[in-house]
């Protein structure tokens, strides 16, 4: 059976039984050829949806093919919102697919590629995605829809079907309209650090016009526009504090592309990245002519390989990481200890075979003279940011990692007061560990032995108790473990007040732009506050609601524990409805993922069983939920979506954003948000959107110009869902 590139959603009533007149059929042809020569004419010169009856008798058939949620878990008034009723487009989208009439004249909304577009797009991506693999995603997708045709009034929560949005009071987990700070304030509030709005001034029609041309940048391929500033790093009076690595945006942000390095493939998958990726993607050869006797990294043919090596770690991390364990059993590997924080982490082998022991691993490194370190852990599919330990906090909340680690990360821990091991103190949670491998530890020279003398008293003075100190002999190397105590008792206790505790204005999880201080914060010790109890063992604490949320609104005006079992139980229902089955996705090539505006991570927890790792940002104007998210045993960061993220160009393989446009609307140039979208995408990646569906329709023109290919878009009672995917087109000039 030949099947249609879109997939039509066909709604019809049941034809009578009753028997009429020859005289009415003639009446009734004519009438109906006239409707169909009026509807040919009209939908001749614009394109429209398909649109579904909402009629009464078809709602069931409707409810069915979009998959009916239980309201019972989710709100009280549920019944005060009601089913959807307004009449629904729905497009499954191919990029090769023509316009296609239906069977009664109506025409169906396509995405059409003009001849331009077919001559740019990139001859390894058509010989990447055969036609077979095409068939085989249209093909499953009519099949499902006959089914539900047949079977309209079966179980409307049969796993078999595909769920856009759900129906009744569930739509609100899904709506901007119904989000609320709650209990949660955000990060804008937090760090006092309100950003001036950049309003665009451009008119509606020079929005639409999008014209695209490639960044002219010294960094090319690499460029990142908040680390590349060059005018505003001439600027800047000291570098002392590492001031010229830190984010500098540009006033206004960027609508240019990046291009792609020559070459370019698309990315090995995971788990083969994480020993050897393509040379031509990342090509930098620095790290393996300095580091390679180390086993960091090491050229061979056409790939770079990593043989899971570092400076302290000479004979593989994964043993490196069992001597911890065999050293230190407190650790517990993947149980007690599942967010980890390492601290220039090389290329990041440290995070990448933590993989293994169900940890999580957020690593971070500057941009600097050893080039892209950063950008070859994320190409080997482990998580990691730009950034430096410089003059501002790190864009966390406090008191989230349960370990932090630095293999001689080479940060001056005692000076200044110690400025940088308190902002580790913020960091790391009430009875967590710091993990400290460097020559200190265990070389006697004159230098090793002042460092570990001044670390030892600072150490002491901030109530970090030493709970283990030892020597690998097959690296060669040692380590000593910090325990951060659980309570204030050391505090009180101390016979001077150095460090000094901040005041209670200051806030540990403030973090957006605010300036390092040289204080600690008080410990929560009430029950019922976070950080006086440790987290439920990984992975129960995946599902299992924070017993500090009790008291507390959730976003979504509710108590906060309901809020958060509701939006998992959603996620999990959409994710495995929709996402995984409903858009053409090929997951097995999916690793790095990007939450763009996650709430409870509700997102990313259900995608626990896929091989991939997320990114959970929350936007600084957004309830302040990323110690939720830390808690259950998942990371995440704060973020101005109207500022360009702190990582290298083609680092994810799929981004998410929930109602986010919309709200970016308001303060920033849309534009310059999907051109950064489009720099951190990975050529064949994917954009799922959730939005209002003006915003969808106006991000789907936006990705038309880009030439992305629009998987599918649906919308339904002004809400919009849509899934393109990034090619390897790139503009000429």
């Amino acid at each position: 059976m030949a099947y249609s590139k879109v997939t039509r959603l066909d709604y019809r009533r049941p034809q009578s039984n009753s028997k009429s007149s020859m005289c009415s059929k003639t009446i009734m042809a004519v009438f109906i050829g006239l409707c169909l020569a009026g509807a040919w004419v009209m939908t001749s010169s614009s394109k429209f949806p398909v649109i579904i009856s909402s009629s009464e008798n078809n709602s069931d058939e409707i409810s069915s093919q979009f998959g009916d949620i239980s309201t019972d878990s989710v709100t009280e008034d549920s019944s005060q919102e009601g089913d959807f009723n307004t009449e629904p487009k729905v497009v499954f989208d191919d990029s090769n697919s023509d316009s296609t009439a239906s069977e009664d004249g109506t025409s169906e909304k396509t995405v059409q590629k003009t001849q331009d577009e077919e001559e740019n797009q990139n001859e390894t991506e058509k010989e990447e995605k055969s036609d077979s693999e095409t068939t085989k995603v249209e093909q499953s997708v009519t099949e499902e829809v006959e089914e539900t045709d047949q079977a309209s009034n079966s179980n409307s929560n049969s796993d078999s079907k595909v769920e856009m949005f759900p129906d009744g009071a569930q739509s609100e987990i899904l709506k901007e309209t119904e989000t609320q700070n709650g209990a949660f304030s955000t990060q804008e509030a937090e760090s006092k650090k309100e950003k001036e709005v950049k309003n665009s001034n451009l008119s509606q029609s020079k929005m639409r016009s999008y014209k695209w041309k490639l960044c002219n940048v010294t960094a090319g391929p690499d460029y990142i526009p908040c680390l590349d500033n060059e005018n505003a790093i001439k600027k800047l009076r000291s570098t002392k504090h590492y001031e010229h690595r830190e984010r500098h945006c540009p006033e206004v942000g960027p609508t240019c592309l990046v291009p792609l390095p020559e070459g370019y493939k698309r990315s090995i998958v995971w788990p083969q990245s994480r020993d050897k990726i393509w040379y031509s993607n990342v090509p930098h050869t620095k790290l393996a002519e300095v580091k390679g006797h180390q086993n960091w990294v090491k050229v061979s043919g056409d790939y770079l390989t990593f043989p899971g090596g570092g400076t302290q770690f000479k004979h593989g991390a994964l043993h490196y990481i069992d001597f911890i364990q065999q050293s230190f059993p407190d650790i517990a590997w993947g149980k007690r200890s599942r967010v980890v924080l390492d601290v220039g982490c090389g290329v990041a082998s440290f995070g990448g075979y933590l993989f293994d022991r169900d940890v999580l691993t957020m690593s971070f490194a500057p941009k600097d003279e050893h080039e892209a370190q950063v950008q070859f852990a994320l190409e080997r599919g482990i998580p990691a940011i730009s950034a430096v330990m410089g003059t501002k906090r790190l864009p966390f909340p406090g008191q989230v990692f349960d370990v932090i680690h630095c293999a001689r990360c080479r940060v001056p821990w005692h000076i200044e007061g110690g400025m940088l091991l308190l902002e580790l103190n913020r960091l790391l949670r009430p009875g967590g560990h710091f993990v400290w491998s460097a020559t200190p530890v265990y070389q006697k020279l004159p230098e090793d032995v002042e460092i570990w003398n001044a670390m030892s008293a600072l150490t002491k003075s901030m109530c970090w108790k030493l709970v283990n100190k030892t020597r690998d002999k097959i690296n060669e190397v040692g380590m000593a473990v910090f325990r951060k105590p659980m309570d204030n008792k050391c505090y009180e206790k101390r016979s001077e007040n150095k460090p000094p505790l901040c005041p209670e204005t200051d806030s540990s999880d403030a973090a957006w732009n605010i300036t390092l201080q040289v204080c600690m914060h008080k410990l929560q010790v009430e029950p019922t506050m976070r950080g006086s109890q440790w987290p439920y063992q990984w992975p129960l604490r995946l599902e299992k609601a924070p017993y500090w949320l009790e008291s507390q609104v959730g976003v979504y005006g509710k108590p906060a524990k309901k809020d958060f079992e509701a939006d998992y139980d959603l996620w999990k229902r959409v994710v495995k409805k929709s996402y995984l089955n409903g858009m053409g996705i090929d997951w097995s090539k999916v690793r790095n993922v990007m939450d763009m505006r996650s709430f409870y991570g509700g997102f990313a927890a259900a995608l626990k069983d896929m091989k991939v790792w997320v990114m959970n940002v929350v936007p600084i104007d957004s309830p302040d939920t990323l110690p939720i998210i830390y808690e259950r045993g998942l990371f995440g960061i704060y973020h101005d979506w109207c500022e360009s993220f702190s990582t290298y160009p083609r680092s994810f393989d799929l981004v998410h954003a929930d109602h986010l446009f919309s709200k970016l609307k308001k303060r920033c140039n849309l534009l310059s948000v999907i051109a950064e979208v489009d720099r951190i995408l990975r050529p064949g990646g994917n954009l799922i959107v959730r939005d209002k569906e003006d915003v969808v329709n106006e991000i789907e023109e936006i990705a038309k110009s880009l030439n992305w290919e629009i998987r599918m878009i649906y919308s339904k009672d002004k809400e919009g869902l849509l899934c393109v995917q990034k090619t390897m087109w790139r503009p000429k000039s």
